[in-house]
């Protein structure tokens, strides 16, 4: 029999035994049974991948191991579990496999050399299986972290309606230079989406007005006096109100109030 079919009946034996490798081998403790279906279907791809390299390759089977690693790894973030899963599903076959190919290729007795060229085949699809789908993975799980991240400072800057025509951006705790753009985009896009004829800055709940803070809080101001929105600030209290003085911000320009109530109270 020559190479080419030797491996060929390697490949056959593989897929004939994947229904028993699927079924006997353990299910991780941490998992639904829907995921559990799920992982049971990842097996029969994995191992069809894995029996393809035998004949074709790692880099035959690449885009089978890509597509099996996405919707794995996509799969494992959405349900906040570890990769440590995909990785022990990768692993738990190469001694299993590697043995059934040590038994064909005897049986068939091939060659040494040919051996090895066939197993190293098979342990680089398993390998390239490894790195993709923690990249995949960590690509994923960076996605939702970012998303999670800019879901939450979208919060910390929030643009409360309380007429159809006025909004209110109440802002709390210190402003670093990403929350003040956050804030000038919310801000422009909100106050144009909604149709706003004034928006107030409550700065009530911020304990500390620098430099920066205050030039983006003006930016801010007349950003939106470009497009047509009266800018207020509210909760000047005296100490910030010195600051700016201090910093030679002329106050005179810019509606102040107080309070956020006494801004409520101006609006007619």
């Amino acid at each position: 029999m020559n190479d080419k079919k030797v491996e060929r009946a390697i490949s056959s034996t593989i897929l004939e035994q994947k229904e028993r490798l699927v079924q006997e081998a353990a299910l991780p403790n941490d998992i639904g049974g829907d995921i559990a279906d799920q992982l049971m279907d990842w097996r029969r791809q994995l191992i069809n991948a894995y029996a393809e390299s035998v004949t074709q390759g790692a880099d035959g089977v690449i885009d089978e191991l890509e597509e099996w690693s996405k919707h794995v790894s996509e799969r494992l973030v959405e349900l906040m579990l570890p990769l440590d899963i995909a990785l022990d599903e990768i692993s738990k076959y190469r001694e299993v496999i590697g043995t059934l190919i040590k038994e064909e290729a005897e049986l068939q007795q091939f060659s040494i050399a040919d051996f090895y060229q066939l197993v190293t085949n098979f342990n680089n699809a398993v390998d390239q299986a490894v790195q993709l789908v923690s990249r995949s993975y960590m690509e994923d799980y960076k996605d939702t972290i970012q998303k999670a991240h800019y879901a939450i400072n979208e919060l910390s800057i929030p643009m409360v309606r309380i007429t159809e025509e006025v909004g209110v951006i109440p802002i709390v705790g210190e402003i670093d230079t990403y929350r003040a753009q956050l804030l000038m985009d919310n801000a422009l896009k909100q106050g144009e989406e909604f149709r706003l004829t004034t928006v107030i800055i409550d700065l009530s709940g911020v304990s500390i007005i620098d430099t920066m803070v205050a030039h983006q809080l003006f930016k801010v101001i007349h950003s939106l006096e470009l497009i047509g929105v009266r800018g207020v600030l509210s909760g000047i209290r005296p100490d910030i109100a010195q600051t700016m003085v201090n910093l030679g911000i002329n106050m005179k320009t810019v509606d102040t109030f107080s309070s956020l109530h006494k801004a409520i109270g101006s609006i007619h």
